[in-house]
C-alpha cells in the first residue's frame, strides 16, 4: 500500500498558503497552475484549510483567500516576543565579544528611553547608566541612529519640537550640522556620539526596526573615550553592524 510523504504533504500546504498571501484571492485554476499541481490535489488541500479555518472561499467568485485567523496567530506571536526578549542574548553576545556596555532603547517621541543594558564582566572600569532613562535623540548616538531611518521632514519636526540644549561642549545645536551627520549615517550605516551627550564618553550606534518595520529601536556599544579610539570604533562597527543582521534576521526581514 501506497503511503504519503507526510514531507511533501506539508511543504505542499505551505506553499499554497504562501501563494495565497503573496497573491490575493485566486481561483482553483489559478493555484494550480502556480503551484504546478493538479486541481483535484490542491481542491483537497483548500478543503482542509477551510475546514481549520485558514482558507475562505467567496461564494461569489469561487475564489480562495486566506482568512484572519493569520492576523490571530501573528498578533499572538508578536505578543510572545518583545524586543527586549528577542534581543538580550545578541546583547550579552556584543558585550561579551566589545568586553563593553550595550545598551538597547525604545524610540519616545522627541527622545530615547533606555530598556534594556547588559555589562561585560572583562572591564572594571563602567559607566553609570539605568534602565529607564530618557535621551535626547539630537545629541545621543542611539538617537541619531534611528533620525537616519526618518524622511528628511520628520527630523526637522523632531529637531523644531525638541528642548536643544548644549549639554558638552561637543553638542550639536545646529540643524545644518546635524543634517551633515544624518547624511554620513545613511552613508555608514551606524551613528557616532562623541562626548556630545556626556564629556568623556563615546558610544557607536545601529538602529533597529521593529516588527512593522518602523525605526523603533537602537543598539550602542558604550566606553570611556580613551577605551574608544577610532582604530577601535573600527572594530566596533564590524561588531554592532554584524549583530544588527542578526537581529533583523530574527524579526523576520521586517
Amino acid at each position: 500500500m501506497e503511503t504519503k510523504n507526510p514531507i511533501q504533504v506539508s511543504e505542499r500546504i505551505f506553499h499554497t498558503i504562501e501563494c495565497l498571501a503573496a497573491s490575493g484571492p485566486m481561483g482553483l485554476q489559478e493555484l494550480s497552475t502556480e503551484l504546478e499541481l493538479n486541481k483535484s490535489t490542491v481542491h483537497r488541500i483548500l478543503n482542509s484549510l477551510i475546514c481549520m479555518d485558514y482558507v475562505r472561499q467567496d461564494p461569489e467568485t469561487s475564489k480562495y483567500s486566506l482568512s484572519f485567523k493569520f492576523c490571530r496567530i501573528s498578533t499572538q506571536i508578536l505578543s510572545q516576543n518583545n524586543m527586549v526578549d528577542l534581543a538580550k542574548p545578541y546583547l550579552k553576545q556584543l558585550a561579551e565579544q566589545s568586553g563593553e556596555i550595550v545598551h538597547l532603547v525604545q524610540l519616545d517621541g522627541m527622545n530615547a528611553v533606555y530598556i534594556d543594558k547588559v555589562e561585560s564582566a572583562r572591564n572594571t572600569v563602567r559607566l553609570v547608566s539605568m534602565v529607564g532613562k530618557s535621551i535626547p535623540l539630537y545629541c545621543s548616538g542611539v538617537g541619531k541612529a534611528m533620525l537616519a531611518e526618518m524622511p528628511d521632514e520628520k527630523i526637522q519636526y523632531i529637531w523644531e519640537h525638541s528642548d536643544i540644549r548644549r549639554l558638552t561642549e561637543y553638542t550639536v545645536t545646529d540643524f545644518a550640522q546635524l543634517e551633515a551627520l544624518i547624511k554620513d549615517i545613511r552613508k555608514n550605516g551606524y551613528a557616532m556620539d562623541n562626548e556630545e551627550n556626556e564629556l568623556g564618553v563615546r558610544c557607536i550606534a545601529v538602529s533597529l526596526k521593529s516588527f512593522s518595520g518602523k525605526p523603533s529601536y537602537a543598539i550602542s556599544i558604550s566606553a570611556p573615550k580613551d577605551r574608544m579610539s577610532d582604530e577601535r570604533i573600527e572594530e566596533l562597527k564590524e561588531m554592532i553592524l554584524a549583530t544588527k543582521e542578526q537581529i533583523f534576521k530574527e524579526v523576520g526581514g521586517y
